[in-house]
């Protein structure tokens, strides 16, 4: 689809390996034995009886049930999930293609706090504030995709999500994931979306959105879990299954222990996904990290969350599923030494995993913090990293061997007309500052890269225009969240 974004590929021989294809295969092999002895916990009876109707044996009592699935159940969903698809923007050059080898960027999801980018004072997250977010990302073109940056804390608990969304979608034409938290909400979600795109057609030919759930460690999909599985799948939207297991907590203290019951997890969802409507669109997707003992915290600033991330990675790409690992957090409570030192390991670990979405950017305090400056920030670590990406080129050309001849011993290159065909290929900085110390002074004043950043956001979030929504929709989805709102009883 002409405009359509897709990302940075990587370049063979400049990326990680993580595993060898027997360790690949082991871990593969290891997971089915898991799904098919132990099986998972399954909270829904509609889900149930798919698993059922499809070969699974089932251990049920009431509601609930131990669902063990055979190895050829999971691999035949696995064929049926789509390696390369495209999220679908409002606008569409902000599409994004996936393929295997393309490495995309997004923004970490649902803190519940956010710096305030003019007081820069900590406070509740808000509707407003994840519309500035939102705003924020729609301007920064190294952010592919808009993962929900925070939840509106100041709406109603049960419908937060739709107000979710329309706070992201007002202000952002890019694709959106993000959580409903139940089959009804979902319904609705995919309603104000239709109205977005205007009408069902044509959302159901472009969904703007793709859902997240989230199995429960260790190995179990709770009924929301299984309710937006299946109502998204029956409504073409794509599934992103985000397992989140604690090394050392909620799975194995070792990292291929928990790699295992990680892949477990999300297979057993992208399989209801398949089960329910084959072809779903399906991104399997991680923020599993280790728990810090010492504190009983996750540590998303650890190494660990990118090695994790980018054996998920490896592991998808086996697949030839999508993936969305984590990479960019810190544990860090404001944007300092130490979230650039975190954020620019994990990011770059993940990226060279080659993993289709790395997403994390913007986030502080073990995810629980959103701040405008780190986003900012981050977008500029995400062009280095890209540069990093390309690796070296390696050819007649760019050996340049006829050039150095010509300059020869004691020579200069400044002045070759080789130099000006390939500076603008040279990794350039922004916000990074590269000159000396008096240039620095006479154009920053001494001010340091962290107040530049937040600068800089506000300057984008007071003069950039997102894509104007169709003609009266931002009047019905308020209609339609009345109206829901009211039928639950919400005042």
């Amino acid at each position: 689809m002409e405009g359509i974004k897709s990302g940075h590929q990587t370049i063979p021989g400049f990326s990680l390996s993580v595993f060898t294809d027997d360790e690949i295969n082991t871990l593969h092999q290891a997971t089915l034995e898991l799904l098919e002895k132990t099986g998972v916990k399954v909270e829904s009876e509609e889900a149930l009886e798919i698993f059922q109707g499809s070969g699974a044996k089932i251990n049920q009592k009431g509601n609930t049930g131990i669902v063990k699935m055979p190895g050829h159940l999971i691999e035949e969903c696995i064929k049926s999930t789509p390696g390369d698809i495209i999220y679908h923007g409002r606008k569409p050059e902000h599409g994004y293609r996936i393929s295997q080898g393309h490495v995309g960027f997004s923004t970490f999801g649902e803190c519940i706090k956010v710096i305030d980018p003019e007081t820069r004072q900590i406070q509740s997250a808000s509707k407003k504030a994840l519309g500035k977010a939102s705003l924020l990302v729609d301007y920064l073109d190294q952010i592919v995709l808009l993962e929900r940056p925070m939840g509106s804390l100041d709406k109603p608990a049960m419908t937060q999500p739709l107000h979710n969304f329309e706070a992201m979608v007002t202000n952002s034409s890019k694709h959106i994931f993000m959580g409903c938290n139940s089959g009804t909400n979902a319904r609705k979600i995919f309603e104000l979306a239709a109205v977005c795109m205007g009408g069902t057609d044509k959302f159901r030919e472009q969904p703007i959105i793709t859902s997240f759930v989230t199995p429960t460690s260790p190995l179990e999909l709770v009924q929301s879990c299984c309710d937006v599985i299946i109502e998204s799948a029956r409504a073409g939207v794509g599934v992103a299954p985000i397992s989140m297991v604690l090394s050392g907590a909620t799975a194995p203290a070792t990292l291929a222990g928990a790699i295992v019951q990680h892949n477990a997890e999300v297979l057993s969802a992208i399989a209801l996904a398949q089960l329910t409507k084959k072809g779903t669109h399906c991104t399997y997707a991680s923020c599993s990290t280790i728990m810090d003992l010492r504190f009983s915290t996750p540590a998303v600033g650890a190494p660990e969350y990118g090695i994790i991330s980018a054996g998920l990675a490896k592991m998808a790409r086996f697949y030839d599923i999508p993936s969305w690992v984590g990479g960019g957090h810190s544990d860090s409570k404001v944007p300092d030494a130490q979230a650039a030192y975190e954020s620019a390991l994990t990011a770059t670990i993940s990226a060279l995993s080659g993993a289709n979405i790395v997403y994390g950017a913007g986030c502080l305090d073990s995810g629980l913090t959103f701040d405008f400056s780190k986003l900012v920030m981050d977008s500029e670590l995400i062009d280095n990293i890209f540069h990093v990406l390309k690796g070296i080129e390696v050819n007649k050309k760019t050996i340049a061997l006829d050039i150095i001849h010509e300059a020869g011993p004691g020579g200069e290159f400044l002045t070759k007309q080789h130099t000006f065909e390939h500076m603008r290929e040279m990794s350039r900085s922004s916000l990074f500052d590269r000159r000396n110390r008096d240039k620095w002074m006479e154009q920053t004043k001494g001010e340091d890269l962290t107040s530049r950043a937040y600068e800089k956001a506000n300057q984008i979030l007071k003069t950039h225009k997102p894509l104007a929504l169709p003609k009266s929709a931002g009047l019905e989805m308020k209609e339609i969240i009345k109206e829901y709102e009211d039928s639950l009883g919400i005042v």
